[in-house]
């Protein structure tokens, strides 16, 4: 049984280019970063030096890019951090954030006075700006928005720039997780008025466990993890070299390929609408996920009148893997916190499907195949009438 992955969204592959420089760093080179002999300053230099790759590829300064586990850190550093150093005193996000936004706003209501609001939405997940505006204006305490560029699960794209410059005008500080969209969209954070973002290496075809979060200079001058001066003393701890380096040719790679590799996406996808649309027609599609110009081309969610949502069991069965939503939330039994918000109680089974660069028209042929043969086998029993 052939195998395929439509989970992209979830992990990317690793680019061959990436394993081998990754290699090389655990072959030929050793020692500790901080360390002052020869083999110290060399691991800190190639440290350095894709630092400074990774700063231009986003139009940041090196100075401005800090080394993290990934994006969940990089949000729980700059939320918390927020609070601590910024003497923010009430935070603005969304109901279809990333868990690792919304499970840390509540941690941190917990423990301080922090005031929590939550941005209303539009029909189908948009942000509403108007009640953003009209939450912006109510400025008298310190406040950080934290929405996110593109939904991991519905893939619905927000206006960052917009959103940026609507938190200069009314003085508040601007957070988004870009995890989706860092190496899919050309980013210029020179022009984009945000002061904290947070990217995962792992969304880009590079290795799991590395990412990093932008500060913008001038901001959060106290460590997050506390011991040895690493990380411009925000983030202490031995730095993982080898996945560093690997993290920043993934990025190189991605811009270096990106309107060649969307183009070939972005196919992929018209197409896998215009088969779901023909041979499926009671499909619904979540969110703006069919909107090409308004959703991530890597991602497309959407709902088939088939209870018990398992449809994901039943292709992975087949040799196909796609996920139900957050591969952060999987162990949870409910429903995603995101379909929920943009569908409701709707009974029907959801799939998200997520495209990447290794994928291939003959993957979408076999996911349509299958879905039409669950629907006949199994429909009778788990359809939903709507």
């Amino acid at each position: 049984m052939s195998k395929i992955y439509l989970d992209n969204a979830a992990s990317t592959p690793i680019r061959q280019e990436v394993i081998q420089v990754m290699n090389d760093v655990l072959k030929n080179y050793i020692g500790n970063p901080s360390s002052s002999h020869q083999f110290g300053r060399r691991n800190k230099a190639l440290i350095e030096i894709s630092r400074i790759s990774i700063a231009s590829s986003i139009h940041a300064l090196p100075s401005e890019i800090i080394f993290t586990s990934g994006g969940t850190e990089a949000n729980n550093l700059v939320l918390r951090s927020a609070i601590r150093d910024l003497k923010v005193k009430r935070i603005l996000s969304s109901p279809i954030e990333h868990k690792s936004v919304l499970e840390t706003i509540l941690d941190i209501a917990r423990c301080s006075k922090i005031v929590i609001e939550l941005i209303k939405l539009e029909e189908k997940g948009s942000i509403d700006r108007e009640d953003l505006e009209r939450k912006l204006k109510n400025n008298s305490i310190t406040t950080i928005v934290s929405l996110m560029h593109a939904n991991n699960e519905i893939g619905n794209l927000s206006d960052i720039e917009e959103i940026g410059f609507l938190c200069k005008k009314y003085g508040s500080y601007f957070h988004s997780d870009i995890v989706q969209t860092v190496g899919h969209f050309p980013m210029n954070v020179k022009n984009i008025p945000l002061d904290f973002a947070g990217a995962s290496a792992h969304k880009f075809y590079g290795p799991l466990g590395i990412g990093f979060v932008f500060i913008r200079k001038g901001l959060l001058v106290n460590p997050f993890l506390t011991g040895g001066g690493q990380e411009k003393n925000l983030r202490a701890g031995t730095e993982n070299i080898c996945c560093i380096v690997g993290m920043a040719k993934a990025l190189e790679l991605a811009y270096s390929s990106l309107n060649e590799e969307k183009g070939k996406i972005e196919t992929l996808k018209k197409y896998c609408i215009s088969e779901l649309k023909r041979e499926i027609p009671e499909i619904k599609f979540n969110g703006l996920s069919d909107f090409l110009d308004k959703s991530l081309y890597t991602i497309l969610n959407i709902s088939i009148p088939i209870k018990n949502n398992i449809l994901s069991f039943f292709l992975d069965l087949k040799g196909i893997a796609v996920s139900e939503g957050s591969a952060c939330a999987s162990s949870y039994v409910r429903r995603s916190h995101v379909i929920e918000a943009v569908s409701g109680k709707d009974p029907s089974s959801y799939l998200r499907i997520s495209f990447g660069i290794f994928n291939k028209m003959k993957d979408i042929d076999a996911l349509i195949d299958a879905l039409i043969e669950i629907k006949k086998n199994i429909g009778k029993t788990f359809w939903v009438k709507i």
